[in-house]
């Protein structure tokens, strides 16, 4: 006859048994779910080239700098064209003239519309142009973009421009030297939304579409030791030939793995820490 410690033994010994085959469960399924998301949120398929350029700029050191996280598809006037109608301007070169003239502006809180922004590459070269936008009455605000034309692809015959764009928030000595250097907001989407929002104000958006970026990053940092957050996403954003206005851009959206992450991320920044 079963004694009761027996019969608890048995209780205790298949409890033990199902706890451990559904910790397992659970531990398998995370570990196939961890190493399948990331395959399962990379979409390219509005522009499959842009799987292959690199993901990240770098400085003068090598070291990993911003995110690339918009492309603008059209000839270099056309997109001049479209930012300027957005009330954007091209940054000057470097030069110890235009340093000179960022540092007054900083230094002395006056205007510098079109001061120049530090030097990151890709393609082993620094950017071929970049435009800003001041915010404030200094250059110590602004928005702006780097743009490098990728000689290696097209999209429907025309010219591809991948970029970083970043919000400089303020002023100050690199958190990584002791050189000045403007400290980007952490909220680098943002800047990207901004971007694609004011060309489609002014009507020079034809077309929009996303791909995957750079991946999602939580407290990343840039080359400047700058804490940066991203979803991953890249903006594709197709100028109108000409310029000829278009007032609403087509947008095909993303697949529908990629619009759970985004109510996820979405959610995560609501309520999640500044």
């Amino acid at each position: 006859m079963e004694s009761g410690a027996q019969r608890w033994g048995g209780r205790i010994d298949r409890r033990t048994s199902a706890a451990a085959v559904t910790a397992i469960f659970f531990i398998g399924g995370a570990v196939i779910l961890i190493g399948a998301a990331p395959r399962a949120l990379r979409h390219y398929e509005h522009f499959p080239a842009l799987e292959n350029i690199p993901k990240l700029s770098v400085n003068s050191k090598g070291s990993a700098a911003d995110p690339i996280n918009v492309a603008l598809i059209g000839t270099d006037a056309e997109i001049g064209n479209a930012l300027r109608a957005a009330g954007w301007v091209a940054a000057d070169s470097l030069s110890r003239a235009s340093k000179i003239e960022i540092a007054k502006s900083v230094l002395l809180n006056r205007p510098d519309s079109t001061a120049p922004v530090s030097l990151l590459f890709l393609f082993g070269r620094s950017q071929d142009v970049a435009y800003e936008q001041e915010v404030g009455r200094s250059a110590r605000r602004r928005h702006h973009v780097r743009l490098w034309r990728d000689t290696t692809m097209s999209y429907h015959g025309r010219p591809v421009w991948i970029g970083g764009a970043t919000y400089d928030l303020k002023a100050g000595i690199s958190h990584r030297g002791f050189h000045p250097t403007h400290h980007i907001a952490p909220d680098i989407d943002e800047e990207r939304e901004g971007l694609e929002a004011a060309l489609a104000r002014v009507s020079q958006a034809e077309e929009t579409f996303r791909v995957t970026g750079v991946g999602i990053r939580l407290n990343a940092r840039n080359a400047e030791g700058d804490r940066y957050d991203t979803d991953g996403e890249l903006r594709v954003v197709v100028i109108p030939r000409g310029n000829v206005p278009r007032p609403s851009p087509s947008d095909p959206g993303v697949p529908f793995a990629v619009q759970i992450k985004d109510h996820i991320w979405a959610f995560g920044h609501r309520h999640g820490p500044a």
